[in-house]
């Protein structure tokens, strides 16, 4: 049998999100040490051994030889103290590197464990609802890159029983310009203003709109319109409101601070898995998100839609009226039967091509709730960390739907509806905020 090492080495590394820059940030003053790795005889099985003092870190692993890091997407296979947050003592990693890197002899390998401050966690995270409606926690997992999520991001799995979500950077000194430019087809003149947005905090957004599945998981329920049981667990979950997922009050007194309503959504997810910076996106963090870098009309780089009903360009981004979300019938757009399949009505999430962050259906499939109370005119002044109007009757939502043209899908679209509004063109995504 081939074996993974001939001699041992192995090699601890402390680090947060940024270096040292982010441990002088936040404080951080966890240590990883006494890294050990061990091959178990006539297998392929890899026991890494290490310590942690200080305070509680996110570990992640990382093989080396020869001094170069295999892929991620070869040291996937894990179990035991990894990928999760880890209490200070002394514990043992098991990676199943047949299963993981097969065909691979290396005289040499070296261990990477990483400490990385709760405070600025890794690339993704996933939070395991498979437990259901009656658990009491979900456990949370936390991955380096795209490539080291078990199963790769497009797996069904993070479509039904874990929510994956994607870090995304503050913006910088610079921010983004946030509405559209006088010149956009389809431009909403009153709702779109064009202007400077400095977001100062880091925060994970989902990679997909929560689907039925996962809304099950959560709340022992199946509010969806659309209810094929061949295809309904990895559609988004809708005809869900505001309320239903959220509620509470928001922004609150001090401003930002609201808390979501006991039975929401949100409330039972934070609660279980311990993660209070849960919740919907901001009107402002929802385009950022979705814009990843771009300026134009849609997230692949399309400056400009050429047709506000049906365009060539949002027929690969996200499912609308023209690319099967509404059914023609004798000159007569109409709504598909609730029991159709995802060729029509909502897709799959994940189905069209993700923007540059990894982020899917950012442009239409649902309607997807934000945190702000509407303000018709966003103003054109330069404005850090927005979070909407202290009252209001309409909430935002944002992204277009399966029913809508193209203009209704472009970045800086905005619409408006009563917070305890339940419509099969309603989902929504979470984010997370980051201290």
């Amino acid at each position: 049998m081939r074996g993974i090492t001939k001699t041992v080495a192995a090699v601890a590394a402390v680090a947060t999100l940024g270096a040292g820059a982010a441990r002088a940030e936040t404080g951080f003053n966890a240590e990883v040490s006494g890294v050990t790795l061990t091959q178990r005889e006539n297998t392929r099985i890899v026991d890494i051994g290490y310590t942690l003092t200080g305070e509680p870190a996110i570990i992640t692993l990382a093989i080396e030889t020869n001094g170069v890091a295999i892929p991620d997407s070869a040291v996937t296979r894990l179990s035991g103290a990894v990928s999760t947050v880890i209490q200070p003592g002394t514990y043992t990693i098991i990676w199943n590197a047949g299963a993981d890197w097969p065909e691979h002899e290396v005289t040499n390998a070296r261990a990477r464990v990483t400490a990385w401050s709760t405070n600025a966690p890794p690339l993704y995270c996933a939070v395991d609802v498979a437990g259901g409606p009656a658990a009491d926690n979900y456990p949370v997992y936390y991955y380096t890159s795209a490539e080291a999520v078990p199963g790769g991001v497009t797996n069904d799995l993070y479509k039904t029983f874990r929510i994956l979500m994607r870090k995304i950077p503050p913006t910088g000194g610079e921010g983004f310009m946030m509405g559209s430019p006088s010149n956009e087809t389809g431009r909403d003149a009153m709702r779109e203003d064009c202007h400077n947005v400095k977001l100062t905090k880091a925060f994970y957004a989902g990679v997909y709109e929560i689907t039925q599945s996962q809304w099950y998981q959560v709340m022992n329920s199946w509010p969806s319109k659309w209810s094929n049981n061949d295809y309904k667990l990895t559609r988004p979950v809708d005809q869900v409101s505001w309320n239903d997922i959220r509620g509470g009050v928001w922004p609150g007194v001090p401003r930002g601070s609201g808390l979501p309503g006991a039975e929401s959504f949100v409330a039972k997810l934070r609660a279980r898995a311990a993660m209070p910076g849960l919740d919907l996106p901001t009107d402002a963090q929802w385009e950022y998100a979705c814009r990843a870098g771009t300026s134009g009309a849609l997230n692949d780089g399309t400056v400009n839609i050429t047709n506000t009903d049906s365009d060539a360009r949002m027929d690969l981004v996200g499912r609308y009226q023209y690319n099967g979300g509404k059914v023609l019938n004798n000159g007569t757009w109409s709504d598909p039967p609730r029991d159709c399949t995802t060729a029509n009505a909502t897709a799959t999430v994940g189905s069209y091509a993700p923007n540059t962050w990894g982020l899917y259906d950012m442009h239409g499939n649902l309607w997807e709730w934000c945190l702000d109370w509407l303000v018709d005119h966003l103003g054109t002044d330069s404005v850090e960390d927005p979070i909407g109007p202290d009252s209001g009757s309409v909430r935002v939502i944002r992204g277009g739907s399966w029913g809508s043209t193209a203009t209704g899908c472009r970045s800086a679209y905005r619409r408006w509806n009563d917070p305890s509004t339940e419509f099969s063109g309603y989902g929504f995504r979470l984010v997370r905020t980051l201290p």
